[in-house]
């Protein structure tokens, strides 16, 4: 993900807001949780990428057959293939993609083809009223952090941390996808490990910050872009929440940033548990100058003394939870472990 990129595109859509308008930004502070209707094998998925560009043709070609093996017909956003520098087109194309599919009463899911940067942009365009009257599982991570960020606080929809129409379709992700959406469980994520030709596992280990349980709707995804969006009408409530987040390729002051700007701006003090997934080439560098981002996390979350552990498989890897954003979950920290506690679709 280009942090840069995304940082620079928050700074145009600032300048810009007055020429575009808030869409049907609502007046509450914390609206009702509302559940996307159910999917079954046969539905009509929409593909839209609402970020960055796609490069390679072929990432199209295997989104679609994914889809299509999950047991899906796929329907592509008219934009899709679009391109303007890094966005996967202009704003209103790639808003318009994400307001058509929810209109549209064929189709049932939209995924993301992939995540990058620029998301944030459409936020203003997004039409959260259609929405509400529309509700239909959203999927996708990384840079897709704003649209679940976004809609969530507009409309109290869940939507799906997950992965994304080009990443990885492995048995772990497929499984868990037909658990969650066509079984409907209450799934109970709990890393998956496997032990190799040493004496002890490696892979896929948590770290327990502070040992418990704790009850409360999960909400969070990428740090840099839910930091991003601190102090917009689209960031998330997030009092008594589990806030679980993940991040790629900061180095661990930046990291130490963004932990920063949710202890200052109230999030750390509102939330009844943590979940740290995982924090792909985040290595500290240039000498004995930096801190860890194992220090960062206890500097930030360890005076909280609320429930909270690391190494949760959630973010830039390809066996990765998915995770619906804005449900009620139960955590145990000691078990490194997070329970559905009702169901994440309509009945």
């Amino acid at each position: 993900m280009n942090k840069r990129t995304f940082l620079k595109s928050l700074g145009v859509l600032a300048g810009a807001s007055p020429f575009f308008g808030f869409n049907s930004i609502s007046s509450e502070s914390n609206p009702s949780t509302l559940l996307p209707k159910p999917l079954k094998k046969g539905d009509v998925v929409g593909l839209i990428s609402p970020s960055a560009a796609t490069a390679d043709r072929m990432q199209f070609t295997f989104a679609k057959e994914a889809l299509e093996a999950l047991g899906f017909q796929v329907k592509l956003g008219e934009n899709l293939k679009n391109r303007r520098g890094h966005l996967a087109g202009t704003d209103q194309e790639r808003a318009s993609d994400l307001n058509q599919m929810f209109a549209d009463p064929t189709v049932k899911a939209i995924i993301c083809i992939r995540g990058g940067s620029g998301a944030s942009r459409i936020l203003p365009m997004i039409n959260y009223e259609l929405i509400k009257n529309n509700p239909k599982p959203l999927m996708g991570y990384s840079d897709i952090t704003a649209l679940h960020c976004a809609i969530h606080s507009q409309t109290g929809l869940i939507s799906f941390h997950g992965p994304n129409g080009t990443g990885s379709w492995n048995s772990f992700n497929v499984q868990a996808f037909n658990q969650l959406f066509f079984e409907k469980k209450l799934v109970q994520y709990k890393n998956e490990q496997v032990k190799g030709d040493d004496l002890v596992i490696k892979n896929n280990r948590i770290q327990v910050l502070k040992a418990g349980t704790a009850e409360g709707k999960i909400l969070g995804g990428n740090l840099t872009v839910l930091t991003a969006l601190s102090g917009t009408p689209y960031y998330p409530d997030f009092k008594d929440s589990i806030l679980y987040t993940e991040d790629i390729g900061e180095d661990p002051y930046k990291v130490d940033r963004m932990m920063s700007t949710l202890k200052l701006n109230g999030t750390l003090d509102q939330i009844k548990g943590f979940i740290f997934g995982q924090c792909s080439d985040c290595e500290p560098g240039g000498g004995y100058g930096s801190l860890s981002v194992d220090q960062v996390l206890d500097d930030y979350i360890l005076p909280l003394n609320i429930p909270a552990y690391s190494g949760a498989m959630i973010g830039h890897i390809s066996k990765q939870f998915i995770i619906p954003n804005g449900a009620e979950v139960r955590m145990d920290s000691t078990k490194g472990t997070i329970e559905l506690l009702k169901p994440v679709f309509q009945s």
